[in-house]
């Protein structure tokens, strides 16, 4: 049964009838087009559907859009200020810190939420961060290397 559903989604309020218990994955792919998000093994264990709830790096593949509604949902297409990018894809950009990039999203979500509570992380706790999600190309190094050229830059999270 579809019921409304309000949600804010990169600093936008929206409106939408929805099924209380779809996955919010689902719901910002299908509903607003937010493609960075992407569906992965659907077991919240990979790491590729990574959003930021209240500012943390949370699965939404299996939560229910419902739960979100009271929670500001920022997605990597919502980390670009006026037309700029956030400090932390600019250093994956800088370190070619991606192959195939389908976990990309993760990566980046994930190293955003550390850096927020930790603005100059160690290797150790950049890389138990990111061992969350799954990556198969092998770049693990430039991910940590990319997490420390934004912890560089002088703009805060």
């Amino acid at each position: 049964m579809k019921e409304p559903i309000k949600l804010n989604v990169n600093s936008e309020n929206k409106t939408f009838s929805a099924d209380p218990s779809e996955p919010l994955l689902y719901i910002l792919r299908e509903e607003f087009g937010i493609n960075s998000a992407k569906f992965g093994c659907g077991l919240q264990q990979c790491g590729a559907c990574l959003v930021l709830l209240d500012g943390e790096a949370e699965p939404s593949c299996l939560l229910p859009c419902q739960s979100a509604q009271t929670k500001s949902i920022l997605t990597l297409e919502g980390l670009e200020k006026d037309g700029k990018l956030h400090p932390v894809q600019e250093a994956f950009i800088e370190t070619q810190a991606a192959q195939c990039g389908y976990c990309i999203n993760g990566m980046i979500i994930s190293a955003v939420s550390l850096l927020k509570k930790n603005s100059n992380p160690s290797d150790g706790e950049i890389r138990e961060t990111l061992h969350r999600v799954i990556c198969r190309c092998g770049t693990h190094s430039r991910f940590i290397q990319a997490v420390k050229t934004a912890a560089k830059s002088t703009e805060s999270f």
